[in-house]
């Protein structure tokens, strides 16, 4: 994805495209906003600019850092700790691999523990060459003054909740219809790079297109849809599920994956198992 696809964030938007522009690109971005507006899937679209590739795939000098559970207790808590601190800074002191600069991304830092955060900030003090670093975060009090004042700010609003609903729903009904068409396999390799905040859209879209259906089925007037305007499609899928008690429960499946996703099991696994009982139709 390009930042020119980003359509709900025209602000953000520009200011990144004006720094590219420009070639005034800073050594620290701090994406701040809601969860669910966007601002990892726009770090993956600046990373995508700035290193010319597709960010959506891997790429020797993207490193995204996410909250693990600690290693000795899988069911543990979420956080950035020390050691994923250490490995990104052993990796800025590498030249690039390809590109010009390497990109740095530190998805949820507001969940940087202990030692962590200070390690950061005595990194950003003395910041490698061509080397770009985002931080993405609920708000800019989620990590210590030192840190944010040495990043430029990037807000996003919250999205408007028609068009993100509308948004949601679409991709979670693509990726289930690909799921259909190309088997699971096709599934679980677009799954490689989700991460916990694109996991819970998925969910969310995954939940309100199945309560379309369920509208679908008992012949609800089309403005009580998500997207009125896929109101033949939504009913041409509805006509296909056996009953309304499978639709029923995909949505209690939807509510157990957010609660995995609150239980700590890995975005990725959540997205995989949710999706692909509901391209079987939940059966």
């Amino acid at each position: 994805m390009k930042l020119a696809a980003i359509a709900d964030q025209p602000r953000a938007v520009e200011q990144l495209s004006r720094a590219l522009a420009g070639d005034r690109v800073a050594h620290a971005y701090a994406f701040v906003g809601p969860t669910g507006s966007g601002r990892f899937t726009t770090a993956c679209a600046f990373a995508s600019e700035l290193l010319r590739v597709d960010a959506s795939r891997p790429h020797p000098d993207l490193h995204v850092v996410t909250p693990t559970p600690p290693e000795s207790n899988p069911k543990g808590a979420r956080a950035i700790r020390i050691g994923a601190i250490r490995e990104l800074e052993r990796r800025a002191s590498l030249r690039p691999a390809l590109a010009s600069r390497r990109v740095l991304i530190l998805d949820e830092a507001d969940r940087m523990t202990g030692d962590a955060p200070q390690a950061f900030l005595k990194f950003l003090e003395e910041p490698p060459p061509a080397t770009v670093v985002i931080l993405v975060l609920t708000g800019v009090r989620a990590v210590p003054a030192t840190v944010i004042s040495r990043c430029q700010i990037v807000r996003f609003r919250p999205r408007q909740a028609g068009v993100a609903d509308a948004e949601l729903t679409a991709e979670a009904a693509q990726w289930i219809e690909d799921a259909r068409a190309q088997g699971t396999a096709a599934l679980f390799k677009r799954s490689e790079r989700v991460d916990r905040e694109h996991a819970e859209a998925l969910i969310d879209g995954c939940w309100l297109l199945c309560r379309d259906l369920v509208l679908a089925r008992a012949g609800a007037p089309a403005a009580v849809l998500t997207d009125p305007a896929r109101a033949d499609a939504l009913a041409a899928e509805a006509a296909r599920w056996s009953d309304d008690t499978a639709l029923y429960r995909a949505i209690e499946a939807c509510r157990e994956a957010r609660l995995a996703l609150v239980n700590n099991v890995t975005p990725r696994l959540t997205v995989d198992t949710l999706l692909a009982r509901v391209a079987r139709r939940a059966a």
